[in-house]
């Protein structure tokens, strides 16, 4: 998980980098993060060749501790209740222990909506946590008070979209951290078979390569491919010190139980699970077919 969002409020200050534009390097999560998925080894498809989406912070949000960002699956509807993405350790409750899962959890927590040059544009709150856990997976999904037509109606801003496909290795990204009003460009590096950090385990997560350097507050950023401008994974955390599979140092852990700890990289998990688990009405169902996520 990334350092605790005070901790990285210090180093900024220490180092002025507060002060630093939009575009500087990545930070990640604010709270503590829990560790990312084993990449997988196999996927080595070419770089898209395709032109660059455009990708800025509109969509994105800020939490109190966290990045996030507004989006919607492929068959989202405009009547849906809209939905924000972020982090499972960046819940206002705390961190889900391991093996813990949390769904439809009465939430009023607030999120402040970013238009593309990052300047706010509307406060959003949430009325439900509609899923959230830090097992096999760091995520935590909101569900919110407005709809995406009401939201695009009256602040202009649209959801971002979430890929139904695995994405593979090679591809170019952009982590966009909403807290810190700042993005970051790398490719993705590989794919962890098991990411260990502390009490936590993720699978198949994404390894950044070293130019995504992420930081606190970073965590819960949306990870863009900016071939297709859709979502493919959530920021979540990286080895800060060289440790080994501690908190702040999240180690690999290949088929066979080797363990490579990667000092200064990070990692994000892949958001492609979470579309089967959401039906009609932007409602999530973990009995749908198709759906890996855990269960309570």
């Amino acid at each position: 998980m990334n350092k605790p969002l005070v901790g990285a409020l210090l180093a900024l200050l220490l180092t002025g980098a507060a002060a630093a534009p939009a575009m500087a390097s990545a930070p990640r999560d604010a709270v503590a993060q829990a560790p990312a998925p084993a990449a997988r080894s196999g996927q080595t498809a070419a770089r898209p060749t395709a032109a660059a989406a455009a990708v800025d912070f509109a969509g994105t949000v800020a939490l109190s501790n966290c990045s996030g960002s507004l989006v919607r699956m492929p068959g989202s509807q405009p009547s849906d209740p809209a939905l924000v993405l972020s982090n499972g350790h960046c819940l206002e409750t705390g961190f889900p222990a391991a093996g813990e899962v949390v769904v439809n959890q009465r939430s009023s927590r607030s999120f402040s909506l970013l238009n593309g040059s990052g300047t706010k544009v509307a406060t959003l709150r949430a009325d439900r946590i509609a899923y959230a856990t830090m097992t096999d997976t760091d995520v935590s999904i909101y569900r919110l008070t407005k709809t995406y037509a009401q939201i695009q109606s009256q602040y202009g801003i649209g959801a971002l979209t979430l890929d139904a496909a695995h994405p593979t290795q090679g591809t170019p990204i952009t982590v966009v951290s909403g807290y810190w009003k700042r993005t970051y460009s790398c490719d993705i590096d590989g794919f962890v078979y098991r990411l260990k950090e502390g009490d936590w385990t993720w699978k198949d997560s994404v390894r950044y390569t070293s130019s995504c350097n992420t930081i606190g507050g970073t965590s819960g950023s949306p990870v863009i491919d900016t071939t297709t401008g859709k979502v493919v994974a959530v920021n979540n955390t990286g080895n800060e010190d060289g440790q080994s599979c501690t908190v702040n140092n999240p180690c690999e852990v290949d088929q066979n139980g080797a363990v490579t700890v990667r000092q200064g990289i990070n990692y994000a998990q892949q958001t492609y699970t979470i579309v089967p688990c959401v039906g009609p009405g932007n409602v999530i169902d973990l009995n749908r077919a198709g759906c890996a996520l855990p269960k309570p």
